[in-house]
């Protein structure tokens, strides 16, 4: 946010800024790693969802089978996953990410854990309990992000 913005002094404009915070430390974290937002979330998919198939890749990446395999075409290029057929069905390929892709997006967890310790540092823990009570008020009746 640089000087010339409009003051942020509604709850969703504050909002707004809290949730580019977490996005731009998500989207740092990822492009450290030379990958894109697609990249990151399908290989970190495949470690907990080990040989899914493309048809599944892209209907939780909600996007198109061309799509993921071009996607899945430049991570096997770099070595983060590989397609396997099994034995018996060789038209079909499961995909599984290589132990160089399961170490590559490791962490990002514990940075994203560190990027909230960070937002919430000038809360003392009873503020944070109260704001977590608030958040978790205001999210009741919200309908639950899919992932």
């Amino acid at each position: 946010m640089n000087e010339s913005s409009a003051p942020l002094t509604t709850s969703l404009d504050l909002f707004r800024w809290v949730g580019w915070a977490l996005m731009k430390a998500g989207e740092d974290w990822i492009r450290e790693r030379d990958l894109s937002h697609a990249q990151s979330f399908v290989l970190g998919y495949l470690v907990q969802n080990p040989g899914a198939i493309q048809r599944e890749i892209a209907k939780v990446s909600r996007t198109t089978p061309a799509s993921v395999s071009s996607l899945l075409q430049g991570l096997e290029t770099r070595g983060l996953i590989e397609r396997r057929s099994e034995a018996g069905n060789e038209r079909s390929k499961n995909v599984y990410a290589t132990s160089a892709g399961a170490t590559l997006i490791d962490g990002f967890e514990d940075a994203m854990a560190a990027t909230e310790k960070m937002i919430l540092a000038p809360l003392d823990q009873g503020e944070q309990a109260t704001l977590h009570s608030l958040l978790t008020k205001i999210t009741a009746e919200l309908p639950k992000p899919t992932r």
